[in-house]
């Protein structure tokens, strides 16, 4: 009888569990929390597409004609012109088209693109780094964008065995200095900066010595922006890169920093700056706003300098070496 009771409660068990799973299941499953996968990057002909778009439409119009007479030539050239890439740089690469006589309109937008990334050519675009500690000086005119690189760049390059030490010359506005130092805070690097009004070549002597004591690997000295035609400025400009020069031997890179939305004024600025601190690299900002960011080309054709960076974004990735062929293809790929 006792193992009568036992195999009844055995069954009863059996009987509840079996209802208890069923229930679950046909209540469906229970909700769980989803992940959204991050979003891709931005490919870089989606950052560039207000440019790309203004060439494309104007350029589309063109090699929809039939027939490549001279009218057509000549508004092949003016759409290149109208995206900034340069009056010189847009007559020399359509007539080298011209000259090799393509067929089709796909093969005129093609030669195009090898004719813009030969203009390019093969300059050196990355950072130079030969002192010790390796020494970047960051100018600019006013609302460039210049801080704002100046971190972004540091967060790149700062790493354990490489550490960056940012300088806060910009002594005129204590914003600038402020927004360095949030910055500074934010991705963990030291920062030089002086009192208001302080000589700024002063802060860049201070921030120079305080990378060699604290073993830093790079220093990046930011500066007051100003506008290339006040001599009294730009002559205080040179007194900082003269006496960075003099504590360092000399500085590896001279970086200008451009607003792309300027167009072809951007030229001037750079030639003015590169005149009174010697420009070794071009940093183009707010490629993603404009539609002239051909200016790129113009700067290196009419400068020879090259152009080391691009900012096409607000994070910190949207400041990207500058590729010749990615960028070219950017504006008029297919």
């Amino acid at each position: 009888m006792e193992f009568l009771y036992i195999l009844v409660a055995l069954v009863v068990v059996g009987l509840v569990a079996w209802w208890l799973l069923r229930s679950r299941r046909s209540a469906g499953p229970r909700s769980t929390a989803v992940v959204a996968a991050a979003a891709p990057p931005q490919s870089l002909r989606e950052r560039l597409a207000k440019t790309r778009k203004a060439l494309s439409d104007r350029l589309g119009g063109v090699l929809a004609r039939d027939g490549f007479d001279g009218p057509f030539w000549s508004d092949v050239e003016d759409s290149l012109v109208a995206a900034d890439v340069g009056v010189a740089a847009a007559s020399r690469t359509v007539e080298a088209v011209r000259k090799r006589g393509p067929g089709t309109p796909a093969a005129v937008r093609d030669m195009l693109a090898g004719e813009l990334v030969s203009l390019l050519g093969s300059r050196d675009r990355e950072l130079a780094a030969f002192g010790d500690p390796t020494v970047v000086l960051v100018v600019g005119v006013n609302g460039s964008g210049k801080t704002t690189t100046i971190a972004k760049l540091a967060d790149q390059l700062n790493t354990e065995d490489n550490p960056v030490l940012l300088g806060a010359a910009d002594t005129f506005r204590a914003a600038a200095a402020d927004q360095l130092k949030t910055w500074a805070a934010r991705i963990g690097v030291d920062i030089v900066a002086g009192e208001s009004g302080a000589d700024p070549a002063s802060v860049a002597y201070d921030s120079y010595h305080a990378a060699k004591a604290r073993g830093a690997g790079l220093v990046l000295i930011d500066t007051a922006g100003r506008l290339h035609s006040k001599s009294n400025l730009m002559d205080e400009l040179g007194k900082v890169a003269r006496v960075l020069r003099r504590e360092a031997g000399d500085i590896d890179e001279v970086l200008l920093v451009l607003d792309g939305t300027t167009g072809q004024n951007a030229i001037d600025q750079a030639r003015a700056f590169t005149d009174v601190v010697g420009v070794t690299g071009i940093v183009l900002t707010k490629l993603d706003g404009t539609a002239r960011g051909g200016v790129a080309i113009a700067v290196e054709q009419d400068l020879a300098i090259p152009v080391k960076y691009i900012g096409v974004g607000e994070s910190v990735e949207d400041l990207i070496p500058f590729d010749p062929e990615a960028f070219v293809d950017a504006l008029l790929g297919a």
